[in-house]
C-alpha cells in the first residue's frame, strides 16, 4: 500500500488541564572525522559535483572507534546540561544500527550518565525512530510514569555500509541527537503536540539489513532467497544497493521507490499532524524533516507548497544520519538561533518499516548544546 494514501492513527494532544510533555533541552554530537566527497570517490570519475547534484552532501561524519552508546552518552550529557538537570526518570535510546543484538544500549547509557537504576530501553523504527521515541517518551510523561525523560537517537550507520558500495556510503553519516522532556502544562511553549504515526510492513524489503538476525540464522541450508544483485540501489543503478543475499550484513534499499514514498508519505503525515494541532500550512514557520537527501527535502517543500527555506537542511555537511537526523538538526538549529521562541515547528520522518511519523510544537525558550555551541 502506498504510504501517502493511508490514514494513520495518532497520539492525541494533551487535554486542557492535564499533564503535558514539554521540550526542556537538546544536545547533539557528531564524530570529528569528516569524509568529504573527494576522499570518498578516490580516483573514480564520479566526483563532488555529481554527488551534490543527486544527494546534496559534500561531506559526512564517520565514527572511528565510537559505538552507538558512545555517541549517545555525549549527546545525552549535553541535553541534560542544556535542560539544567543531572537527572532523568527514564532513558530511551533509538537506533537503526544497534551495536549488538543484546543487550540494549539504553541501560549502559543511563549507567554511564550516572542516572542510577532508572528504566531504560531501546526502540527501533528505522529513520522514523526519533518520532516514535518522542511519542513514547511524551506518553510516559503525560501518564505520570516519568517526570523527566531523556530520549537519544544515535546511529553509527557507516558500520552497515558495504565498503565497496561508494554510492550508499555517499548518502549516510554517523551522529547522535538527544532531547529532554519534562512534565508541564498544556498550552505552554514547548508542549509536544498530537502525533501522526503509521506503517506499511508490506514494503519492508525496500530498506533492510537482511543478515544478522534470527531469520537468517534459522534459515535452512540452501534456502537463500533471491536478491543477489542487492536491489536497485539509491539511484536505480543495479548492484548499488549493497551486497546481495539473504544473509548480507550490509544495508540495501530501492532508492527510487523509497524517494517517491518518502515525499508523499511525509507530506501527508505532516498535513494530518497540522490538522490535529489546528494549524494551517501557512502558519508553519519551520519544518524539520528526516535528512534523507536534498532531493527528498526539495520534493517535500514542493508537495506542501512551502518556501524551500522553511524546510531546514544540513545534508551538505552531514548527509543522512538515519534516526539521529531530526534531533541533530533540531539541536543545531536551536543553537544557531534558526529556531526561535514562538515559532510554529513541525517534525516529520519516513524510513524503514516502512514507518513514518509527524508532530508539532511551538518552539520554547530552550537551550541546545552541540559540538559548535
Amino acid at each position: 500500500m502506498n504510504a501517502g494514501n493511508r490514514a494513520a492513527p495518532g497520539f492525541p494532544a494533551p487535554r486542557p488541564g492535564g499533564r503535558a510533555a514539554v521540550l526542556a533541552g537538546l544536545g547533539a554530537h557528531l564524530p570529528p572525522r569528516a569524509l568529504d566527497n573527494a576522499e570518498l570517490c578516490g580516483g573514480r570519475p564520479v566526483g563532488d559535483e555529481w554527488i551534490r547534484a543527486r544527494i546534496g552532501a559534500g561531506s559526512r561524519r564517520i565514527a572511528d572507534g565510537e559505538a552507538v552508546a558512545d555517541l549517545a552518552v555525549r549527546a545525552g550529557r549535553r541535553a541534560l546540561a542544556a535542560a539544567g538537570t543531572p537527572a532523568a526518570d527514564a532513558v530511551v535510546v533509538v537506533s537503526t544500527a544497534p551495536e549488538r543484538l543484546c543487550p540494549a544500549a539504553a541501560p549502559e547509557v543511563a549507567y554511564r550518565l550516572g542516572l542510577g537504576n532508572v528504566p531504560a530501553f531501546d526502540l527501533a523504527a528505522g529513520c522514523s525512530g526519533f518520532l516514535y521515541g518522542l511519542a513514547v517518551s511524551a506518553s510516559m510523561v503525560t501518564s505520570g510514569t516519568a517526570g523527566r525523560v531523556l530520549l537519544v537517537a544515535s546511529d553509527v550507520f557507516s558500520a552497515f555500509m558495504d565498503p565497496a558500495d561508494w554510492l550508499m556510503r555517499a548518502i549516510f553519516g554517523d551522529g547522535a541527537g538527544a532531547v529532554v522532556l519534562r512534565a508541564g502544562t498544556p498550552g505552554e511553549p514547548g508542549v509536544i503536540g498530537p502525533f501522526d504515526l503509521g506503517s506499511d510492513g508490506g514494503q519492508a524489503d525496500l530498506l533492510e539489513i537482511p543478515g544478522g538476525g534470527a531469520r537468517s540464522r534459522k534459515r535452512p541450508p540452501g534456502a537463500e532467497r533471491d536478491g543477489g544483485d542487492g536491489g536497485a540501489g539509491p539511484f536505480g543503478a543495479g548492484g548499488a544497493g549493497g551486497a546481495g543475499g539473504a544473509d548480507s550484513p550490509y544495508f540495501r534499499m530501492d532508492g527510487p521507490a523509497v524517494r517517491k514514498q518518502a515525499v508523499v508519505g511525509m507530506s501527508d503525515s505532516v498535513t494530518r499532524a497540522l490538522d490535529a494541532a489546528g494549524w494551517a500550512l501557512p502558519d508553519l514557520d519551520a519544518l524539520v524533516a528526516h535528512q534523507a537527501n536534498q532531493r527528498i527535502l526539495d520534493g517535500l517543500a514542493a508537495e506542501l507548497g512551502l518556501p524551500p527555506e522553511r524546510v531546514l537542511s544540513h545534508i551538505e555537511h552531514y548527509g543522512n544520519t538515519a534516526s539521529a537526523s531530526v534531533p541533530v538538526m533540531l539541536a543545531q538549529a536551536a543553537a544557531a538561533g534558526t529556531l526561535r521562541p514562538g515559532q510554529r515547528v513541525a517534525l516529520t520522518a519516513f524510513g524503514a518499516g516502512l514507518a513514518w511519523g509527524s508532530t508539532t510544537l511551538v518552539w520554547p525558550d530552550v537551550r541546545a548544546l552541540t559540538d559548535d555551541h
